[in-house]
Parts: structure tokens; C-alpha cells; sequence
């Protein structure tokens, strides 16, 4: 979401050499916001241990609007317009609904390494959303970046099982991408109309709603689920969908984003890390090196674009939580 962020002030300094309290805060809010998004593949291959795809996206929902209405009730945020509804409401379509219903049915057939990896390829979506729908430029720079990104996820989605053995829902995930990128694209142009946590809490839950179509025997499966599932679904909705959006906020607000961004490229590294431990998934040498190609992809085209900037606005990177 599109923050804007207040200069980090000159009593933030460390006095005599001592170490800030607020930069200790940013670096845990930040090592908090990559370790719940790192989780997020993890959990997901859990919850679908005993869930439906269906099923976990909204019961990980519905926990996270339940939290971002405590959240909201406390701030008291201001209501929307009618004339914005539509807006929102497509909003959460493609940043809720369609994102994790993809990501869900293509994690039922890609390691959560893999997943992680190819959810990362957003921005290079949004490229192409700006050429061929929204008519902008896009430069030789940023058309390379395009196909030697888009090069890494054919070697992630070849190389997580092997060639002989490759799952085609591995390009749900790319599917989840895109669907993330067409939500960034129209938040980036829209994002004026109300403030950051506004914006995630309408979002969130325009986005729950359209998830409501999956309820009917969504109650038999919490009570067949076995309590380590429920337990990992629990975790889903209330951090990487709910507390990682404030933290990652609280980050923007005292740190440079262009800053701020590179540590979400840790984002990956700690997927894999995490389903390593809880999951026994190693992931393959191919998938490690289209990894490198992915990320490598994203953080040169990001690069350039800070590079280009004239004047200091400062939005959220270009990625997909999972």
C-alpha cells in the first residue's frame, strides 16, 4: 500500500555511540515483516494437509478481517465513499480473492522455496500491465529485466521437480503474481483517496467477500482439522495478513523505502529456510539458480526505477505477500 513516510527525525541518532531504540525497533519490525511473509508458503502447505484451497483462503481471511476490524475500530477509520466501492471492491478482488486462490491450488503441486520465488516475479507483471493496458513507456532496461525474470521462473517451475516431473500448477503461482501486479497497478493510481491502513483493512475485506463463495462445509473442516493445521491456519490470518501490513507500515514510516526494499528480498531466502525445518523441503539446484535470476531480475529493475526518480514519493515496493 501506498505510504507516506515521515523523515527519520535527528533524536533517532545514537548519542555517544549507543545504539538507537528506534532503529532497534525498525530492524525488528522489519526482521517481523520477512519472517511472517517467509512463513506464509509454509503455512499454506499445511493448511492444505486437511483444508480445501478454497476453504484456507477464507478461513486465513476471515481471521485477518476480524483483527483489521479490532484495528480499525480503534483508529476509527473513515468510512469510504459510495462512488469508491466499485473500486475497492475490484481491489480485493484481484489483491485477495484471485491472489490466493491461485496461490493456494498452485502450492498443492510447487514446494514452498519455489512458491516464494516465483510470487517475487510481480513487478515484472506491472511492466507489462504499463506498456500494453496502461499505454506507458517501458524502457530497453526495464524490458530486459522483463524476459531475464521471466526466464528464472521457467528455470523455477522446470527445475522444482524436474523436467520429467514438472507440475503445471506451478504457473497458478505466476497466475497469483500477475493478479497481485493488476491490483498494485490500480492502488499505485488510486492510492490518494485514503490513507495506507484504510486502504488494507477495505481491501482485506472486499476481498473476504468474494471469498464467502467457499463457505458452505468450510465449519466440517475446522472440525475435522487436526489442531496443528488449524493452529498454522491461525497463524496465517492474524501475522502475514494482518500484523506483517502494520509492521511493514511502521517500517515505511521511519525508513527510506528504497532502503526498506532490499530486506524483502530476505523474503525467499527465509521460505526456504523455514519449510526446510517444518516441512523437510530442500529445494533443487535449478530452483536456486532461477531463484538468483528472479531476484536478480526484480532488485535491477527496482534499482533503475529509484535511479529515475525526480522527486521523493515514496511507495511500497512491488511485491506479493504469500
Amino acid at each position: 500500500m501506498r505510504m507516506v513516510a515521515e523523515p527519520v527525525v535527528d533524536s533517532d541518532i545514537a548519542v555517544n555511540g549507543a545504539v538507537p531504540w528506534q532503529g532497534l525497533k525498525i530492524a525488528f519490525a522489519t526482521f517481523f515483516v520477512v519472517a511472517c511473509w517467509g512463513f506464509s508458503p509454509t503455512g499454506i502447505r499445511i493448511g492444505l494437509q486437511a483444508y480445501d484451497p478454497g476453504h484456507l483462503a477464507l478461513l486465513r481471511f476471515l481471521i485477518a478481517s476480524v483483527f483489521m476490524l479490532l484495528i480499525a475500530s480503534s483508529q476509527r477509520i473513515t468510512l469510504p465513499r459510495l462512488k469508491d466501492l466499485p473500486l475497492l471492491a475490484v481491489l480485493g478482488f484481484f489483491a485477495v480473492s484471485l491472489h490466493h486462490i491461485a496461490l493456494n491450488f498452485g502450492q498443492a503441486g510447487v514446494s514452498a522455496g519455489a512458491s516464494s520465488v516465483l510470487v517475487q516475479s510481480t513487478p515484472l507483471f506491472t511492466a507489462l500491465l504499463a506498456h500494453f493496458v496502461f499505454k506507458e513507456r517501458v524502457s530497453a532496461w526495464r524490458w530486459g529485466c522483463v524476459a531475464l525474470g521471466l526466464m528464472g521462473a521457467a528455470i523455477v517451475v522446470t527445475g522444482d521437480r524436474g523436467i520429467g516431473h514438472m507440475d503445471a500448477r506451478g504457473l497458478l503461482i505466476l497466475a497469483a503474481a500477475f493478479s497481485w501486479s493488476v491490483y498494485f497497478s490500480l492502488q499505485k493510481r488510486h492510492s490518494h483517496r485514503y490513507d495506507g491502513l484504510t486502504m488494507v483493512c477495505y481491501t482485506v475485506w472486499a476481498g473476504t467477500v468474494f471469498l464467502l463463495v467457499y463457505l458452505p462445509g468450510l465449519i466440517g473442516e475446522i472440525l475435522n482439522a487436526p489442531l496443528r493445521v488449524n493452529v498454522a491456519v491461525g497463524v496465517l490470518g492474524l501475522f502475514p495478513s494482518a500484523l506483517a501490513y502494520l509492521a511493514w507500515a511502521y517500517v515505511l514510516k521511519h525508513m527510506d523505502v528504497s532502503r526498506a526494499s532490499m530486506s524483502l528480498y530476505l523474503t525467499p531466502p527465509m521460505a526456504i529456510a523455514i519449510a526446510s525445518v517444518m516441512l523437510g523441503e530442500l529445494p533443487s539446484q535449478r530452483v536456486i539458480v532461477g531463484s538468483i535470476v528472479v531476484l536478480a531480475s526484480v532488485l535491477a529493475l527496482n534499482l533503475r526505477r529509484e535511479r529515475a526518480v525526480v522527486f521523493p514519493v515514496r511507495d511500497e515496493p512491488e511485491r506479493a505477500p504469500v
